[in-house]
């Protein structure tokens, strides 16, 4: 169900704007994919002279949304979910970005956008994973 109410397409597609672009910056003036599986996975088995556009890049990531709460203000965030779920959620993200071959942003955003059909048939099996797993979780199991 969509909050009509809360719903901002400006924001939404400045955002995508962004994401864009920055995939775009990165590929052309880097030579290398926006996954951000794969960014912080070359973190944990550097090589020498990798490491300072990867950590450049995450901190880029965590200080836009700093950026934009001093700005506008975040949005209250509600998560409904106990530690456990949110875990075991973080676990099996991780463990299909290992045998997916890389994770959504890599997939969806860069491969997309690249043509890749591996990337297309990655990128929808997520999307049917999760179509199926809010359906189980929210009509199946909640009774």
């Amino acid at each position: 169900m969509i909050d009509w109410i809360a719903f901002t397409p400006a924001s939404a597609l400045a955002g995508g704007l962004l994401i864009g672009v920055a995939a775009a910056m990165l590929i052309l003036l880097n030579g290398r994919v926006a996954g951000i599986s794969g960014i912080v996975g070359g973190l944990l088995h550097p090589v020498p002279g990798d490491r300072a556009w990867r950590l450049a890049f995450l901190a880029g990531l965590l200080a836009a949304p700093l950026a934009y709460g001093v700005i506008a203000g975040l949005p209250a965030i509600m998560i409904e979910a106990d530690y456990p779920r949110l875990i075991a959620a973080g676990l099996l993200v991780g463990l299909g970005t290992r045998y997916g071959a890389g994770c959504t942003s890599g997939h969806g955003v860069c491969g997309l956008s690249r043509l890749s059909p591996r990337s297309l048939a990655a990128t929808l099996v997520f999307m049917a994973g999760g179509f199926a797993t809010v359906f189980v979780l929210r009509h199946v199991l909640a009774g």
